[in-house]
């Protein structure tokens, strides 16, 4: 993404706010979290002094209500939370971003409080 510079003019300012809304509406679904994928390597059973790789298993963790959460998932599952988790980030990422322009935007539009003259 890129950051608002000081010489940026409103006119910008607003056109890039704008893109930045009408992206924010072609969002699909949205999830917090991490995806995590993993493998066991255990003895094989069948072969004693031999290894077998078991997975790989995927595991969705996130906060609810306080608490750390896991959740196991199919191949499939996994590929859809990602997604979310992804359009997730990019909101967030695309928040900051107005945040910062809309900042701008009210400082550039609004007048500020009077400066007292320093008694020195």
């Amino acid at each position: 993404m890129t950051s608002v510079g000081k010489d940026t003019s409103m006119k910008e300012l607003l056109k890039r706010y704008d893109r930045l809304k009408a992206r924010l509406g072609k969002v699909g679904l949205i999830l917090q979290g991490t995806i995590t994928e993993r493998t066991i390597v255990a003895e094989d059973p069948e072969t004693p002094g031999k290894k077998k790789t078991y997975g790989p298993y995927y595991q969705w963790t996130c906060k609810h209500e306080g608490k750390t959460k896991t959740v196991n998932l199919s191949a499939s599952q996994a590929k859809t939370y990602q997604k979310a988790i992804k359009n997730h980030r990019m909101i967030e990422e695309t928040l900051r971003e107005m945040r910062e322009i809309s900042l701008k935007i009210c400082e550039a539009t609004t007048e500020g409080v009077r400066k007292r003259k320093s008694k020195k």
